[in-house]
């Protein structure tokens, strides 16, 4: 309890002193507590001071979570000190029933289907040294702001069975267009709404840390979403389509009048240039091949820093690849790729707040419970996260598991103490804390 209090006594700043009082009763409970994270859950895992009107209370109050998560992890993440990415991306948890605050049909990756259940989009600080994620802000999306869903609008074709076809256009340009600048767009509303969180988060951080870089996932593979990123002073890390077009250059004598030619010959992705490679990797049978080069798209208004990897079977000659792409054309490689991996470890995070804090669990349905749920699910992933680390000091393998079975075992130790009349020695004490602690322990023993 008094290492909770510790982690908790930053907060003081940025919550009421009612709001920290009930989360030193909530957190406890919720690193303890088996089955469900729920309100009446809960209540029954608190100790005093502790019940469902309490928690209820709680999560109707007005919290900013940004401010909070800022507030625990700061010292932490100031200390490991280095180049920090901004990753955002998008979660689906799934719910049944219709009265929930935002329900709705969003496509899950991990059902490969559209299901019912609510969407959040999350923003985090990953850092490049320590390789890990830190989620910063959580915000709940509707049906129209979500990003599977605007994928899904543009690949969607209107049925033309039985409707009159319209005349074809006539070839050429229409009468009276201009030229349109793709660095000044007007950006879709759900870009608009990501920006802003992007933004909260940068101007919370200010000039603490380092972060040059946003990384996102191939949904924001276009110019809509480099624009957005380029507005905040950012370089964008995505993915492109595999069959993208894009041309090498323009290097052949230029007219005397007109505009100057900048597209030159197009990527054909079987055959690309050997000048390009910058590794090539055998192993298990299957070679990689990784490209870099600087290339045009038509779709954007700038050239690209484009990192191809290819990996082919050897056995087969089967082909597969991939294209990233940076707005930095001063970025390496090696680093591209690094940076584009790092972006998966904001999916550990949505990981770990489904399976072990509640994310899936809640069963609120008005706006601000619901709001508070899930963001104190990713806040509980920020704190285990540091009482797990402050352990590996002493068992490298320590793992979450063995920090709900250390406050489980705790709970239980507490409860069977109450029973005797006179407290026993400190050594018996401590021996009963250690044992209970380890029972369902995964990697950690007395």
């Amino acid at each position: 309890m008094a290492e909770i209090m510790s982690l908790l006594e930053c907060l003081s700043q940025v919550v009421s002193a009612t709001s920290l009082r009930q989360l030193s009763v909530i957190v406890p409970a919720v690193l303890a507590m088996s089955g469900p994270i729920t309100m009446l859950n809960m209540a029954r895992w608190t100790g005093p001071g502790g019940s469902e009107r309490t928690i209820r209370r709680f999560y109707n109050t007005s919290i900013v979570w940004l401010k909070v998560n800022w507030a625990l992890n700061s010292a932490s993440l100031q200390e490991a000190g280095g180049l920090f990415l901004l990753a955002g991306d998008e979660t689906v948890v799934t719910k049944a029933g219709k009265q929930t605050h935002g329900v709705g049909r969003f496509f899950s990756s991990i059902y490969r289907r559209s299901v019912p259940g609510l969407a959040f989009f999350g923003v985090s600080l990953i850092s490049v040294s320590a390789q890990d994620s830190t989620m910063m802000l959580l915000e709940q999306l509707t049906k129209e702001e979500s990003t599977t869903t605007q994928a899904a609008s543009k690949g969607a074709k209107k049925s033309t069975k039985g409707a009159k076809q319209p005349a074809k256009p006539k070839g050429g340009r229409p009468a009276g267009s201009k030229n349109q600048n793709r660095r000044d767009i007007e950006l879709p509303k759900y870009l608009q709404n990501i920006q802003g969180y992007l933004q909260q988060v940068l101007a919370v951080v200010g000039d603490k840390l380092s972060i040059p870089y946003c990384v996102l996932d191939g949904a924001f593979g276009n110019n809509n979403a480099l624009q957005m990123v380029r507005r905040l002073d950012l370089h964008l890390v995505s993915k492109l389509a595999k069959n993208s077009a894009l041309y090498f250059p323009y290097t052949g004598e230029q007219k005397k009048v007109g505009n100057r030619r900048k597209y030159g010959s197009k990527l054909d992705y079987q055959q690309i240039p050997d000048r390009y490679r910058t590794e090539s990797v055998t192993e298990d049978g299957v070679r990689t091949d990784i490209y870099q080069m600087t290339l045009w798209s038509q779709a954007f208004p700038d050239p690209l820093n484009i990192v191809i990897i290819v990996r082919t079977k050897l056995a087969t000659q089967e082909c597969a690849h991939v294209v990233l792409f940076s707005s930095d054309l001063t970025l390496t490689y090696d680093k591209l790729i690094l940076y584009y991996r790092l972006r998966f470890q904001i999916e550990f995070n949505f990981r770990d707040a489904k399976q072990f804090w509640g994310l899936e669990d809640f069963m609120n349905i008005k706006p601000r419970p619901v709001y508070n749920a899930a963001n104190l699910a990713m806040f509980m992933g920020n704190l285990a996260t540091r009482l797990v680390r402050q352990r590996r000091k002493q068992c490298p393998d320590f793992s979450v598991n063995d920090l709900k079975a250390a406050y489980r075992g705790r709970f239980y130790a507490t409860e069977v103490l109450k029973l005797y009349p006179d407290l026993p020695d400190q050594g018996f004490i401590d021996a009963l804390f250690e044992r209970l602690s380890s029972v369902g322990a995964v990697n950690y023993r007395s």
